[in-house]
Parts: structure tokens; C-alpha cells; sequence
């Protein structure tokens, strides 16, 4: 009878603490939401493990309910807080439950108390955020336990040697100077319109602590070879010990396909007749990395890997074509910003990170352009697991570029002359982003700059890029790609399908349009806000948008008989202002019926394309 009131008075405490917590919390603003903004709980805030490719159990979640403050940008820790922020939704969303902008002149400041779950006692524990934009400083327990530069890469800080006996006080001070700084910042700007958008400050992405053994395995780096029939594995171990062994094994299901022992700077594991990931068959194998020291088990971490190739290539009438498998396959997606009425950066749940995924897939692409903007790693297993090719941009910043024309010749950017400091976060934040996705199969194309935004040392940096993952290739810069380096001329063209001239270019080059569309039509109830909305072109119905589609996806047939590898289609959902989307920007209707698209788009994987002659 005491066990049953225990557990009873338990429970009761425990849905108190849930009422309490849902009372300190309100959806802010009054724009449109999200289905999945109902499903959102200060008592469980995306608790879902923030890093598939490598997975431990000694694991919290620290999202939830944070106070906050802004204060002036020179002003010390605040001695009192203003309210409750809902972590990880940035301090201008809606679902953060402020909403409220706060500007380079400012800073905002995070605090709260939590408690290390007992199997963490005797640990390292490593305090992680998935992501804070811009310039972030950690204190625990009163004493800055680390600082970082870059809105779009994880970051993690070793806090065992500033930990106490009880609670563990968490501070955490951003500044972010939006448009107004020369650091990665991609579509956000002060005054948002048109193709710019809301500020996002502060965390967006999870944050948790972790525990490891004082020697563990901090990270590892996976590269398949699909014509030697290999995977070459290195991994980062920190605090590794004469006579550890570092086993690495991969499995198919159940099943041990290959295992070897990582004694050098890296380890092949031949993986016989293996099972390639594409599209129709996103096949995963597992990974497994186990540390050992005199017979115990000192770290082990799960993770997954696939074979697949991303290469360039001549096709059977000798067209430079985007290749993956050694095979031209016909690349076809949206642009996808990633952005949300309800969480801006931030999806409201898993469930609505992975719905845009699936329904993009629905739709009939096979491609996801990730525009100008990081997603957390949980929405690249996603493409991973559902199989979905990704062109991977990097975040602009720092915009202002000329722009040179020539007779006969399509236009091309001019770099532009960046600060030391300028080149220096773009260079650091690039190189992150890259290591931080290096192993997720979906991504097989790099977009280190887009039309002209900051471009600057443009031969460089694609050299640079090329140079740091061989296994991807680079478009050097989308819509203005027509310096003499990289394997993709890349043009952008609205609202009509187009192409750069091969005999102008050449023919070592894969062709790809890298923009196009941006049909708009505005949905009544369903907008950002009542007026001035727009799109490349705009429509009054459905019906007339999707004729439009299929006029521009007949054009993309002729296209791919002259040699386009790829093309990306604006957009996949509205933002803000932008109308473009082939869903509303609170995903609440999809303007044309996914089987209407997906039979017009499939027609462009019609192998024939290529067979006939242009």
C-alpha cells in the first residue's frame, strides 16, 4: 500500500511539474503555426538522440524551459532574468514563447539549473550544443568553460573539472550581429522581404550532456570505394593509451560483414559485393567502434555508413553528366530552405524535421538543395534512411559583389575583397560544416559559394574544397560558377528551364541548371502575412501553376537530351514573404496534388533521355 502511494504521489508530482511548465509557456506572435506546434511540450522538447552517426546511452537532454535575458552588449552576467525561453527555438520564434529581436547592440543570455543523472558519477562529462548562432560563451557554475564562433557547426566543451556536488548552473551569452556582422549568417537580415527572412539568435539546435571514459572516441570519418569494394574508417580518440585496441566492425542486419583493428591512421574493411545506396535503395550498414584495454570494454559508439559513389563521367554519346554509381542518374529536386513560421531554423518536432523529407520524396525528386542554410544531423540520417541526394550549401555572409560581363558570355562574379577577419570565419565554419557531415551518405555535391554572396578567392576555395573531400563533387558556385576550376557550370534561370551553352564552356563540365521556377500562388488563411506576398511569376489557382510546371518539366526533358545532369526547382515550401512553394509555409496544404507532381517529375528519369541523340 506505501509502494502504490509512492508511486502515486510520484505520478502526481510529475504531472504538476508538466501543468507548471506547459503555464510558463505560450506559443508567442500571431502568424500562422505549423500541424506539429500543438504536439510541442516544455517537458519534452525534441528528446529525440541528436547525433545518429555517433551514438552513446550516457546520455540528457537539456531542452526545455531556460530563463533569459537581454541586456546591453558590454553588461555583465544579469543578476535577475526577464521570463522562460523555450531551448533550442531561437529568442524570435514563435515557439521559443518570446519572440522578440535582439540585435548587434544587445546580447542574450540563457540560465538553468540542472542535475547529472547517477550513472554520469565518476564520468567526463561533455556538455554539447548542436548549434548557437552567432558567438557563444558557457559558463558552469560561475566559470567560462569555453566560447565558439559560428552559427551553423555543433560545438562541445569537457565541463567534469567544473562540476560541484548538486545542481550544476548552466549560463549561456550570445551575441549576434545578423546582417550587420561579415560572419556566416545565410538568409537572415534585420528588416526581413522578399527572399530575406527573420533573424534567428541564440540556440537552435539541442543541447545535452554526455558521458564519456577519460579515453573515448570523439569522432570518426567514414569514405566508401565502390569499384575496390572498400571503406576506408579513421576515427579521432581522445586520451587513447599504449596497448588500447580499437576494433571497428560492420555489420549487414545481424550479420558481420568485415572487422579490423584501427592500430594506424586509418583502416580498410573490404565489404565484398556491397549493397550501393541510391534513391530507390537507400541501403545502410552498421558501424560499430569499440575501445578495449586489458580485456574491458572502455568506449564503444554505433554508427552506419553506405556505399555509394559520387563522380563525373561521360555517357554513352560522350555528354559530361553528374554520375552516382558510375551512372548517370538524372538529379532533380527543390530548393529547400529549411525554414519555419512556427520555429524559423528550428522544425517544431522530429516528426515535422522528417515530414518535408518524405514529402519532397512523395512529390516524385530525388534531390534535396539545401539552400544557404545547416540542418541539425537528425534531418540527414533522414535523407540518409529514406534516400534522398543532397547538394550541401554553405551559409553566406558578408554579400556585396560586381559582377562582369562579356560578349556572348553569361556573366560571372568578381571576388570580393574580404577582411582578414571576414575570410577567416567563412574558412573556419566551412571547414566544420564539412567535417561535421562528412559521413552522411545523402550528401554528394558541395556549394561553397551561391550567386555571387560574399564570393571571394573563388579558385581557392573550390580547390581548397575539392582538395579536403575528394569523394564529393564541388559545384563552385551556383549561379556563378563560371571560373575555369570544378567539374559543374552551374546557371541559374526565372521563371523558364535554361542551360549554359557546352560549346561556349566546353565539355569536361557537367551542366546543371541550379535554380529555376518560383511559381507563386498565395493561399488565403495560409500566409505569412495579408499583402505584398510575391513569386518569380504568380498565379490565381493551382490549375494554372501546375500547367506552368509542366510546360517547364517538357522543356527540362529536351534539356537532359543536350546534356543537363541536374536541375533544382524554387521552391519547396513558401518562407515568409515568398510564395514560391510547392507547400504553404505551415505545411498545411500542398498546392498541387503530390501525385500529379510525382507523374510529371518521374518522366525525367526516363533512361531514353540519354540513349537518344540530342
Amino acid at each position: 500500500m506505501m509502494k502504490n502511494n509512492l508511486l502515486l504521489a510520484l505520478s502526481l508530482g510529475l504531472v504538476s511539474t508538466v501543468y507548471a511548465q506547459q503555464n510558463e509557456w505560450k506559443i508567442a506572435g500571431g502568424k500562422i503555426t505549423s500541424p506539429w506546434s500543438e504536439k510541442v511540450s516544455p517537458a519534452e522538447v525534441l528528446p529525440e538522440y541528436p547525433r545518429p552517426q555517433l551514438v552513446r546511452d550516457n546520455w540528457k537532454n537539456l531542452n526545455g524551459l531556460w530563463q533569459y535575458a537581454v541586456s546591453e552588449k558590454n553588461a555583465a552576467v544579469p543578476q535577475s532574468w526577464q521570463g522562460k525561453i523555450l531551448v533550442p527555438f531561437a529568442i524570435e520564434s514563435a515557439l521559443s514563447g518570446v519572440g522578440r529581436t535582439v540585435g548587434k547592440d544587445s546580447l542574450l543570455w540563457y540560465h538553468t539549473s540542472i542535475t547529472l543523472p547517477a550513472a554520469m558519477k565518476g564520468k567526463k562529462v561533455l556538455l554539447h550544443f548542436g548549434a548557437v548562432d552567432w558567438r557563444a560563451t558557457v559558463y558552469v557554475n560561475g566559470k567560462e568553460a569555453g566560447s565558439h564562433e559560428g552559427g551553423f557547426d555543433p560545438f562541445s566543451f569537457d565541463i567534469t573539472s567544473f562540476l560541484k556536488k548538486g545542481a550544476q548552473e548552466i549560463t549561456v551569452r550570445v551575441w549576434d550581429p545578423t546582417d550587420d556582422g561579415p560572419q556566416p549568417r545565410g538568409k537572415q537580415v534585420k528588416k526581413p522581404e522578399s527572399i530575406w527572412y527573420t533573424p534567428v539568435t541564440g540556440i537552435w539546435q539541442t543541447v545535452w550532456v554526455e558521458a564519456v571514459a577519460d579515453t573515448y572516441i570523439a569522432a570518426t570519418r567514414q569514405t566508401p570505394d565502390i569499384d575496390q569494394e572498400e571503406l576506408m574508417v579513421t576515427a579521432d580518440i581522445a586520451g587513447r593509451q599504449p596497448g588500447d585496441i580499437v576494433k571497428v566492425t560492420a555489420l549487414d542486419g545481424n550479420k558481420e560483414i568485415a572487422s579490423g583493428n584501427l592500430e594506424g591512421q586509418a583502416l580498410k574493411l573490404k565489404v565484398p559485393a556491397p549493397r550501393l545506396w541510391s534513391p530507390e535503395s537507400p541501403f545502410l550498414y552498421d558501424l560499430r567502434f569499440t575501445i578495449t584495454r586489458k580485456g574491458k570494454v572502455i568506449d564503444e559508439v554505433k554508427s552506419y555508413f553506405a556505399m555509394r559513389k559520387s563522380s563525373i563521367g561521360k555517357d554513352n554519346n560522350g555528354v559530361q553528366r553528374m554520375l552516382l554509381n558510375n551512372r548517370f542518374v538524372f538529379q532533380f529536386g527543390p530548393l529547400d530552405q529549411g525554414w519555419w513560421p512556427d520555429g524559423l531554423y528550428t522544425a517544431p518536432t522530429d516528426e515535422a524535421l522528417q515530414y518535408d523529407i518524405a514529402q519532397t520524396k512523395a512529390m516524385g525528386f530525388n534531390m534535396i538543395r539545401k539552400h544557404i542554410k545547416v540542418e541539425p544531423a537528425r534531418w540527414y540520417y533522414y535523407c540518409d534512411k529514406l534516400g534522398m541526394l543532397v547538394w550541401q550549401d554553405m551559409p553566406s555572409g558578408d554579400l556585396g559583389n560586381g559582377w562582369e560581363t562579356r560578349p556572348g558570355i553569361i556573366g560571372r562574379a568578381t571576388d570580393k575583397d574580404r577582411s582578414p577577419a571576414s575570410e577567416a570565419y567563412y574558412r573556419k565554419e566551412w571547414s566544420a560544416i564539412i567535417n561535421t557531415l562528412y559521413n552522411h551518405p545523402s550528401i554528394i555535391v558541395w556549394t561553397p559559394f551561391n550567386e555571387a554572396w560574399g564570393q571571394f578567392k573563388t579558385m581557392d576555395i573550390a580547390a581548397w574544397t575539392m582538395q579536403k573531400d575528394p569523394s564529393r563533387l564541388v559545384n563552385t558556385a551556383s549561379g556563378g560558377n563560371f571560373f575555369p576550376i570544378g567539374p559543374i557550370i552551374d546557371l541559374h534561370n526565372y521563371p523558364e528551364p535554361a542551360m549554359p551553352d557546352p560549346a561556349i564552356y566546353g565539355h569536361d563540365r557537367a551542366i546543371v541548371l541550379g535554380e529555376y521556377g518560383g511559381l507563386g500562388l498565395a493561399v488565403d488563411g495560409h500566409v505569412w502575412q495579408q499583402k505584398d506576398n510575391w513569386g518569380y511569376q504568380s498565379f490565381k489557382n493551382a490549375d494554372e501553376l501546375f500547367k506552368r510546371y509542366t510546360v517547364f518539366t517538357d522543356r527540362l526533358e529536351t534539356l537532359i537530351r543536350q546534356g543537363l545532369s541536374a536541375a533544382v526547382y524554387t521552391q519547396t515550401t513558401d518562407v515568409e514573404v515568398e510564395i514560391n512553394g510547392l507547400m504553404t509555409y505551415d505545411r498545411k496544404i500542398q498546392k498541387v496534388p503530390v501525385e500529379k507532381l510525382r507523374a510529371v517529375n518521374n518522366r525525367l528519369y526516363n533512361p531514353a533521355l540519354v540513349t537518344l541523340k540530342p
